[in-house]
Order: structure tokens, then C-alpha cells, then sequence
């Protein structure tokens, strides 16, 4: 438990950070998973749409350090990808 006032401080931002960084990671998991539900539906436009709408919170969390710059990146490939190939 923290005893110094800087000690309990540092515990009331690191609360803060671990909130915002929750809500942060979820909001683009759902975005992405709106993108993977609108591909396997086999709906184009929508995958594109979805897709378009999640890219921005992908580079955002990568930017923030939620995730890897690397695996932003490679999970924005692997939408793409499998985008171009639908019908």
C-alpha cells in the first residue's frame, strides 16, 4: 500500500491510465471485429467501410503504446488483405 502522498498519487494516475487504456484497447477491438464480422458476411462495402473507420483507431492505440507500431501495422495488412480478396 502506498504511503507517501507521492507514492498515492502515482496509484490515483496509474488507476486513470489503466481505465483509459482499457476503454482505448476495447473501442479498437470492436472495430476491428466489425471489420472481420462484415468480411465473413461476405458484405464488401461494409468490410471497406468498417475497415476505413478502424484504421485510425489502430494507428491511434500504436501511437499511445497500447500496441506494438509492428502489430498495428501487420493486423491493418491482414484486414486489407483479406478485403482484396473478397469477391
Amino acid at each position: 500500500m502506498a504511503n507517501s502522498a507521492q507514492a498515492k498519487k502515482r496509484a490515483r494516475q496509474a488507476e486513470k491510465r489503466r481505465i483509459n487504456n482499457t476503454s482505448q484497447r476495447s473501442a479498437m477491438r470492436t472495430a476491428v471485429k466489425k471489420v472481420i464480422n462484415a468480411i465473413e458476411a461476405g458484405d464488401k462495402a461494409v468490410a471497406e467501410s468498417a475497415f476505413k473507420s478502424a484504421v485510425p483507431m489502430i494507428d491511434s492505440s500504436a501511437g499511445k503504446g497500447l500496441v506494438h507500431k509492428n502489430a498495428a501495422a501487420r493486423q491493418k495488412s491482414r484486414l486489407n488483405t483479406r478485403i482484396r480478396a473478397m469477391a
